[in-house]
């Protein structure tokens, strides 16, 4: 037996152990089919290459601050859209006026009214064009709780602004320029403040006779005669005055005036002054009202002291004992002032008439009652109370008009009478 190695036969179970990757019953060598699958190249139908068809571009994501910028960009553009409106509501309907029928308004404005119920009122007293467009209005420019509370002269005509301007009492509002003629009452006075749109009729007669305000601006309203309104006080003169002003500080204003006047001519006529207190025990009060009457019975400036030396000679002499003034006005005033206390005064025309001057219900009948009477009948000038405070020195006790706003002055009742009975024949006139 030979030491050397058996040969191994192709196809043998050793060579498939040498070779596990061959097939069974095949030699350890690949067939050319086998290396061919192997290397053959992917197919280019089934697989083709990227670069073949390019690609559509991604839309790059839009950073978190972008959306941001646009929703701050709709709020500012809304905001200036609503700014456009309500600049549009201002300037135009601002501007709108109600029909201008020739209406007033007298109003005693509420406090605490909204926009709503602002328009409302405005609009039941005829003052706007529109409610709802007053009520966007007043909405847009800062609502009515501003609006100050208390009496108000409104009237058609007004645009939507004035009407708030005046509402608000705004100071830059517009003045007029009144005047007020010597000699004039208070219910002259608040005629001519209502047509000149500064005050109403009513508010100011009713200020003007306020207890309180009189108090408060130092009106006596004690002593020989009590004070019943500003009447007397309120000094006659041109004042620059806001429209639609509160009565109460036109009051003052003129109560004011006639304070720094009093105190001017007190200086000067202070001797004078000191002798009435003396044996008439008066005060301003006194003077003040024989003032007013000497303003409606004197025409011509040099007549005044004669007028009042009449009057202060009728309650002053002893010999003149009824102490009567027997003045018209003073009754005529009556029947403007208090036309409910005397039945003469219905139907009162303005003038003298004998049952009027000489009714004794009628409290300021100089005829039916003596002194002087309860108030001032007027407000004075200064050469009225100036005749008041130095009266000429004379024993005059009466006097007639002869014409021409001219006197003939007596101080005998039959010397009077003669000069009535001329006076008569020729033109009739009025005798005290």
């Amino acid at each position: 037996m030979s030491g050397r190695p058996r040969a191994v036969r192709a196809g043998s179970r050793r060579g498939n152990a040498a070779n596990p990757g061959a097939d069974g019953g095949k030699g350890s060598t690949a067939t050319p089919g086998a290396d061919s699958r192997r290397s053959k190249p992917p197919s280019r139908t089934s697989h083709p290459p990227a670069s073949s068809t390019p690609r559509k571009p991604r839309t790059p994501r839009k950073p978190p601050g972008t959306r941001i910028q646009r929703a701050v960009a709709g709020v500012v553009v809304g905001f200036a859209l609503v700014s456009l409106v309500a600049v549009a509501v201002v300037v135009g309907y601002g501007r709108a006026r109600a029909p201008d029928q020739g209406k007033l308004v007298e109003i005693y404005w509420p406090g605490g009214l909204d926009a709503g119920e602002a328009a409302a009122l405005l609009a039941a007293e005829g003052l706007v064009r529109s409610e709802s467009g007053m009520e966007l209005y007043l909405r847009a420019t800062g609502g009515a709780d501003q609006f100050v509370q208390g009496p108000h002269l409104l009237w058609q005509g007004l645009s939507a602004r004035e009407l708030r301007d005046l509402l608000l009492r705004l100071p830059d509002r517009p003045t007029v320029k009144v005047t007020i003629p010597e000699g004039w009452s208070r219910f002259d006075i608040a005629a001519r403040l209502e047509k000149l749109h500064v005050a109403g009729h009513r508010a100011f007669l009713a200020a003007t006779a306020d207890p309180e305000l009189l108090d408060a601006v130092g009106i006596e309203r004690a002593g020989s005669v009590g004070a019943e309104s500003a009447e007397g006080y309120l000094f006659p003169a041109t004042y620059d005055l806001q429209l639609d002003s509160d009565p109460r500080e036109v009051t003052r204003r003129l109560v004011a005036e006639s304070d720094r006047r009093w105190k001017a001519l007190v200086t000067r006529h202070k001797d004078g002054f000191a002798a009435l207190g003396a044996s008439l025990g008066w005060g301003r009060r006194e003077v003040l009202i024989m003032a007013s009457i000497i303003e409606k019975e004197a025409v011509v400036d040099e007549e005044r002291p004669l007028i009042g030396s009449v009057f202060v000679n009728r309650l002053m002499d002893p010999a003149f004992k009824s102490r009567r003034l027997q003045s018209d006005p003073t009754s005529l005033y009556g029947c403007v002032a208090y036309p409910a206390d005397a039945p003469s005064c219905a139907g009162f025309t303005g003038k003298p008439t004998p049952e009027v001057v000489r009714d004794p219900k009628n409290r300021y009948s100089t005829y039916a009652h003596p002194g002087l009477p309860p108030g001032p009948i007027g407000n004075p000038g200064e050469a009225s109370i100036t005749a008041a405070l130095s009266p000429a020195a004379t024993k005059y006790l009466y006097f007639v008009a002869t014409g021409g706003g001219r006197h003939t002055f007596s101080e005998s009742l039959d010397a009077h009478n003669e000069g009535v009975r001329r006076l008569r024949e020729a033109v009739g006139g009025s005798s005290r």
